[in-house]
């Protein structure tokens, strides 16, 4: 019987360590696709960027459509905003059913919000509107950095991303309580995208923002941005449900983000900031940021636009007190690498300074084809419309640091090892260590930080000896069962008690036998999603696969080693991911450890095939390339319509080949464009965006 026991235990043990091993591969190769898309969002970002900085527009009407189509840090004026706001003109039919909002909220306003949205009802644009314009109101009156106290209520609740999961704010709720005078909470940003329900978490937490201001606080995430909005769903999404006036909420929204604080300090001991710290991370800087110039966290002010601002100022007859008095200042543009191989480091301001002096006049020259000024003007600007040499210098080196500074805090993660790099894998914000967040608490008189940012399979995760905490209030991030969601209660003693959950309908109505008996089951499901997602990847690059196979294919035998196969695909793929180990579910096993990845790569295109029922070239670039093609169309979709004009893909067609060298006359883009036009309606929409980059592929 005890050897029987031991048996039993040892074979527990290996099942038990065989499953823990399969989903540590699963979450592998999940956050490895996942940060590989964010590299492609930036880098699809910094090409428009080259593109807009290379491109001099040869009239005034392409330099205002480009200027609206691509340029990201919009600012508009109190007047500008206050039109599209303009919420007192919308009415609201009779046969409307869902809730109504008036001003000042009260709880039973949140109230009646929380049971439309259980019950899919869906608040009127009026009210959204409104609800935004108090909103935004309220946050301009908020310091960068917030300061709760747990003297005021018994704990302090703190959330992690929530990305659009309505259903789990429900739960959280459910579990812990409608905010109050005596429960605050901390929702610490990545509120939209991804998740089908981003505007109602939104209209929830400002609801109860504006009825409970001293207990609720919201921190910016690096997802309240609208240029990473362009690609992760919430643009898309605003604009399905709200048709009309869809274009409105969205500019608001915009400017919304961009107020919204910072970081959150509670008992002036614990640090609560969506993405990490660096070794430069300075809260005396973050405190005094002008935070609404950063509408977009993506791109960094240049010194040619510090320079050609007051420029157009004048040119305008606009002054910059009057500029800095709505404090609507132009926002920076922010580019996630430099952008002049050319420049001197910024370390050292002396050679930095000299080097600005000798590129002045070409830089005031560039000015003046940007803002394309007429012959019929004066050859050289006046002295009052030009920046003085130094204020320049000092205006790029201030908004050189206020943006890393943002970018840090907003896109950083931790690493187990000793120092502080560039976070290469997201292709923002850096990687710190245990000693750079030593240095940093011991520098503030902080206990710990709290931060969100990472999908974690428990919904939370210690790291650098308990002195950082991830919280992440998303469950089910990836697919039904691949994460606990979780959030965080702190006392005055401020020591953390957590609370996890799973917002799954169908679970809440298993016993907890029945809850360990699908375990398996789920971890198998979760598995089979992860995979099949690998599988996509990997045939969207099937060309460059099979030329990194021929490289071990010397005889060209059509057959190499399983070794060669895993470096060859992690050579293509660069996801970091163990390929040996994964190769059993990818690979079918062969007898002679031989791949033949021809037919390898023919049964991945079958599989594919099955789903979509298009050639398999055609299908490989679509897969490689839809979500690249489906953000450059919202870009060049400026008013989110759903629809490209020919005036706006006209335009757009001038950038590239003006970026491409390609000469091509008026009349040739017009028949181009008008050959994409397949229904003949005088626009472009989505599919038939596609479908031209289709018969592009085709053509020999």
């Amino acid at each position: 019987a005890f050897k029987a026991a031991v048996l039993i235990q040892q074979w527990y043990r290996r099942y038990v360590a065989r499953l823990e091993m399969r989903r540590r591969c699963t979450w592998r190769i999940f956050q490895s696709i996942e940060y590989a898309c964010e590299q492609d969002q930036i880098k699809l970002h910094n090409f428009f960027s080259y593109l807009m900085d290379q491109f001099t527009p040869s009239s005034s009407k392409e330099r205002d459509f480009i200027s609206r189509m691509f340029i990201s840090g919009e600012s508009y004026k109190e007047a500008e905003l206050e039109k599209c706001c303009d919420y007192e003109s919308i009415e609201v039919p009779d046969s409307y059913t869902g809730p109504r909002l008036s001003f000042p909220l009260l709880p039973d306003h949140a109230t009646a919000l929380l049971e439309a949205f259980q019950q899919k009802q869906q608040l009127h644009a009026r009210y959204v509107l409104n609800l935004l314009h108090e909103t935004r109101k309220h946050l301009k009156q908020l310091p960068n950095i917030s300061h709760v106290s747990t003297c005021y209520s018994e704990e302090v609740t703190v959330c992690g991303d929530l990305h659009g999961q309505l259903d789990d704010l429900f739960l959280i709720f459910y579990k812990n309580g409608l905010p109050s005078p005596s429960k605050s909470y901390v929702f610490n940003g990545d509120f939209v995208d991804r998740g089908k329900q981003s505007l109602e978490i939104l209209v929830i937490l400002f609801t109860f923002l504006l009825i409970y201001p001293k207990e609720v606080h919201l921190n910016r995430g690096n997802h309240e941005d609208h240029i990473v909005n362009l690609r992760y769903g919430f643009i898309k999404e605003v604009m399905q449900k709200y048709k009309v006036h869809g274009k409105k909420i969205l500019r608001m929204l915009q400017n919304v983000f961009c107020w919204l604080p910072l970081a959150t300090l509670i008992d002036q001991k614990v640090l609560i900031i969506h993405g990490g710290i660096s070794d430069t991370t300075d809260l005396n800087m973050l405190e005094k940021i002008q935070r609404d110039k950063f509408i977009s966290v993506l791109r960094m002010k240049k010194r040619k636009e510090l320079s050609r601002k007051p420029e157009i100022q004048a040119i305008n007859g606009e002054s910059k007190s009057d500029t800095d008095a709505t404090g609507n200042e132009a926002a920076p543009r922010l580019s996630l690498q430099p952008q002049s191989a050319q420049a001197p480091s910024t370390a050292n301001r002396l050679e930095f300074s000299r080097w600005l002096r000798q590129t002045v006049r070409e830089q005031i020259d560039t000015c003046r084809q940007l803002v394309d000024i007429s012959e019929s003007e004066p050859e050289e600007l006046t002295y009052s419309s030009m920046v003085s040499l130094k204020d320049m210098d000092e205006a790029y080196w201030t908004c050189q640091q206020e943006w890393k500074q943002i970018l840090d805090i907003l896109w950083s993660d931790p690493m187990p090892q000793e120092g502080c790099r560039a976070n290469k894998v997201r292709g923002g914000g850096c990687y710190f260590g245990p000693d750079v967040t030593e240095k940093f608490l011991e520098k503030y008189g902080l206990q710990f930080l709290i931060r969100s940012h990472e999908c974690k399979q428990e919904g939370y995760e210690f790291c650098h000896n308990r002195k950082v905490l991830t919280i992440f209030s998303a469950s089910n991030y990836y697919e039904i069962g691949s994460n606990r969601g979780a959030y965080v209660k702190l006392g005055p003693d401020l020591i953390p008690h957590f609370v996890q959950y799973q917002a799954n309908k169908t679970a809440h109505m298993l016993t907890m036998t029945q809850r360990q008996g699908i375990s398996v089951a789920l971890i198998s499901r979760v598995e089979e999603s992860a995979f099949r997602a690998l599988r996509e990847k990997l045939f969207a690059h099937t060309s460059a696969l099979i030329s990194a196979f021929k490289a071990y294919d010397g005889d060209n035998t059509g057959r190499i080693t399983l070794s060669n196969w895993a470096t060859a695909v992690e050579s293509v793929l660069r996801l970091g991911l163990p390929w040996r180990m994964l190769r059993p579910q990818l690979v079918r096993s062969t007898e002679d450890g031989m791949l033949e990845y021809k037919s390898w790569l023919d049964d991945l295109a079958m599989e594919q095939r099955s789903q979509e029922h298009i050639q398999s070239s055609l299908l490989e670039v679509i897969y490689r390339n839809r979500s690249n093609l489906e953000t450059i169309f919202r870009i060049i979709d400026r008013d989110h319509s759903g629809l490209i004009s020919f005036e706006e893909f006209q335009q757009t067609w001038k950038l590239f080949s003006s970026h491409m060298n390609i000469e091509l006359t008026d009349d040739g883009i017009n028949d181009l464009v008008r050959s994409i036009d397949f229904n003949k309606d005088g626009n472009i929409d989505f599919n038939e965006f596609l479908e031209a980059f289709r018969l592009v592929k085709q053509c020999p």
